[in-house]
């Protein structure tokens, strides 16, 4: 099958897909989501891994539908301008650039914590230049050092789960209350940004060759094995918790220090600084290239559809997602980013879901909407009390 044209170089395959979503997906989220859905679900939030789980499927399958058919950068932006019309499609990129743009900063500032505690911005603002510099490389390169990336943190995270459970093999029983329906759905909302890396996948649909059957094949593979992943390390955080581990803002060095000392504890933050950068490459990226597809269709400042004749990478759009992540980097934490975050990539979605709904599909994206909409009221609800 002839892959539609495209002013991008069409050089992404099922595998190297694949890792541009688990990249996005094995991050931030992973290392830092653990202590704030905790602190709002307690033990629960197993459950609220599934539900946000489950509103990530639901996304998923809204999405891969309509890259079957429109296979072009940008992903709901570019659904919704043609399956409902350009309000829709401005809604869907604006919420695109600035959810992940925070998802951005919150990554940089993980960088930051992780490797240079009490320093965090500093480090933040020297990660987000280097992830641009690589990027501006073009995808290719930037795939290759992900998928480096995305290997080292999945032998990390097995490290510290097999460390936990070889010492301290049970879940102990917990006495903490069942969580309010709002506090549970909050803690699903930032849960839920450890999911929507596979979003990647869909905006680089001019860089990917054969676009209906690769995007679909990547989307489906990098969630199977990132849910396996989520699922280990929750279960692994809620033992911690219960065993009496004291969650900080780096739980996974909690779980490792408390497991087998400094030596783990030190292979933990290694991990969570190459994780995060892995994710901040693959968001400026992403960033990058709904900014350029807004911009060619005179949706964002025209200047911003600029693609490097060498690289034939869209250069002014990545450099204008990383001052963006700058901001967040400056002026907001790690917490408040991955909310923001959360609710406005859920607003994103709904779009997707109304583009699907334009096409023909109906339980999918009526499930979908409703659950993203209870995700992101409980999310504003929690940030306002």
């Amino acid at each position: 099958m002839t892959s539609p044209p495209s002013r991008l170089h069409r050089s992404l395959g099922v595998r190297a897909a694949t890792i541009v979503g688990l990249g996005a997906m094995l991050g931030t989220g992973v290392f830092a989501v653990w202590t704030p859905a905790f602190a709002l679900a307690g033990p629960w939030i197993i459950a609220g891994l599934l539900i946000a789980g489950t509103v990530a499927v639901l996304n998923a399958v809204s999405t891969v539908r309509l890259a079957r058919v429109l296979p072009e950068s940008g992903g709901a932006y570019a659904y919704g301008r043609a399956f409902i019309g350009r309000p829709a499609a401005l809604i869907a990129g604006y919420a695109f650039v600035v959810g992940k743009s925070a998802s951005a900063g919150a990554a940089a500032l993980t960088i930051g914590a992780y490797a240079w505690p009490g320093y965090e911005r500093v480090v933040g603002l020297a990660a987000v230049l280097v992830a641009l510099a690589i990027d501006l490389r073009g995808i290719v390169r930037s795939v290759r050092v992900s998928a480096v990336l995305v290997a080292l943190v999945i032998a990390v995270l097995g490290v510290v789960a097999a460390t936990w459970w070889s010492a301290d093999g049970t879940l102990p029983s917990s006495t903490m209350s069942i969580p309010g329906p709002i506090d549970l759905l909050a803690a699903s909302g930032l849960l839920f940004v450890a999911f929507a890396g596979y979003a990647r996948i869909t905006v680089l649909g001019e860089e990917v060759r054969d676009p209906a059957r690769t995007i679909p094949r990547a989307v489906i593979a990098s969630f199977a094995v990132v849910i396996v992943v989520y699922a280990v390390i929750a279960l692994t955080v809620v033992a911690a918790a219960g065993s009496g581990v004291a969650l900080s803002a780096a739980p996974l060095a909690d779980v490792a220090r408390t497991a087998a000392g400094e030596w783990l504890t030190v292979i933990v933050r290694i991990g969570a600084v190459i994780a995060a950068g892995a994710v901040l490459l693959s968001l400026l990226a992403g960033v990058g290239r709904t900014l350029f597809a807004m911009a060619d269709r005179g949706d964002a400042p025209h200047p911003l559809a600029a693609v490097s004749p060498r690289t034939r990478a869209p250069y002014r759009a990545e450099i204008a997602a990383a001052v963006l992540a700058t901001l967040v980097v400056l002026v907001g934490g790690i917490g408040f980013a991955l909310g923001l975050s959360a609710a406005t990539v859920m607003t994103y979605y709904a779009v997707a879901h109304l583009a699907s709904w334009r096409r023909g599909a109906r339980l999918v994206p009526l499930a979908g909407l409703v659950l993203c909409g209870a995700l992101t009221v409980a999310l504003l609800v929690t940030a306002l009390r």
